[in-house]
């Protein structure tokens, strides 16, 4: 065998061991629906901004629904599964207490599928509908819009019990959340970035009320708390209330817009979670906080970017998977 037959046979087998790393990275591709259904990204958007018309925080919920979808199920994650409903033999992701009754923005989604499915049968799916909507949503509240690569296919597993084990509770340190986001793939400064995501949004009282009334089991208000934002909760949340219905904006000063006002507020003692103020007890998150407080359009900037690598985290494609008919019912 000459040199040159040599050269190309090694290029070749160099090029078979590869391959499947390449195809790893080219699994979602950018206009994936240009030639199979062409409208697909406008009817999701005009969904939204119809959703969003009628209620405001119908933005921060598909924002939210995107980033429990993609952080459940292990190395199937942004599938859609988030979407499918419990069933008498089975509970599933949406009826976790990670998610309920806090997720929202479901009838968008089944609007859009819906829509889709009458110019193009079978051919989006649902886990993109819910990535294309999170963009939309980021967008129509300020905040920067980016490409969605596409061609995920849906799962047909959803569990309550994943929702629960990997999704990160409100209470959670800096520490923690640097770990679980480390194990999804992504950075710390990835973390705070996406933190960034609680500048729009509501909550319910029972994700953080320990702060107000029996931090650590002290039967007094979490300390690192500001009192007059505090006393300001209480009043909204009062004590031994139990109505599962009362709700607070994340960001008071802008809970419809995509700024830099979390950080802000993180800097003024405001953050509304545990997890929220938890970013200023380490030296290297509190150095990000002051920079995408400072600099909104950096961190427009990288929330795009990290909400692009969050989409790809664990994605179903191929002939993997399937693409559900009605996004909240795996097909028979």
């Amino acid at each position: 065998m000459s040199s040159k037959t040599d050269a190309q046979f090694y290029l070749i087998c160099l090029l078979v061991f590869l391959c499947p790393s390449v195809e790893l990275e080219a699994q979602l591709q950018m206009g994936f629906y240009g030639t199979s259904c062409g409208m697909a990204e406008f009817i999701v958007k005009d969904e939204v901004r119809k959703g969003f018309i009628r209620d405001k925080g119908v933005a921060p919920g598909l924002v939210r629904l995107h980033f429990h979808d993609c952080f459940v199920r292990g190395l199937n994650g942004c599938d859609g599964s988030v979407l499918i409903d419990s069933t008498p033999s089975n509970s599933a992701e949406k009826d976790s207490p990670a998610n309920n009754p806090s997720l929202r923005g479901f009838e968008v989604i089944d609007n859009a599928k819906a829509r889709l499915e009458a110019v193009c049968k079978g051919v989006v799916s649902c886990a993109d509908i819910v990535a294309f909507a999170a963009r939309d949503s980021v967008e129509i509240t300020g905040g920067l819009g980016y490409d969605v690569p596409a061609g995920r296919r849906d799962g047909r597993i959803s569990l309550s019990s994943e929702a629960s084990a990997n999704l990160p509770p409100p209470t959670f340190t800096v520490d923690q959340l640097t770990k679980l986001f480390s194990n999804k793939g992504l950075t710390q400064d990835e973390m705070v970035t996406l933190s960034g995501a609680h500048t729009i949004g509501r909550s319910h009282c029972s994700s953080f009320v320990n702060r107000l009334y029996n931090f650590n089991g002290t039967a007094g208000q979490d300390p690192t708390l500001d009192s007059q934002y505090a006393a300001r909760l209480k009043t909204m949340c009062p004590k031994g209330s139990t109505d599962p219905n009362q709700v607070v904006p994340m960001n008071p000063s802008s809970p419809s817009i995509t700024d830099e006002d979390y950080y802000v507020d993180v800097l003024r003692n405001r953050g509304l979670f545990t997890s929220d103020q938890s970013l200023l007890t380490d030296k290297t998150t509190a150095n990000q906080v002051r920079q995408n407080a400072r600099n909104v359009f950096l961190w427009k900037t990288k929330f795009a970017s990290a909400m692009v690598k969050m989409g790809q985290l664990g994605v179903v494609t191929g002939d993997a998977g399937e693409i559900r008919a009605n996004c909240r019912v795996i097909n028979g």
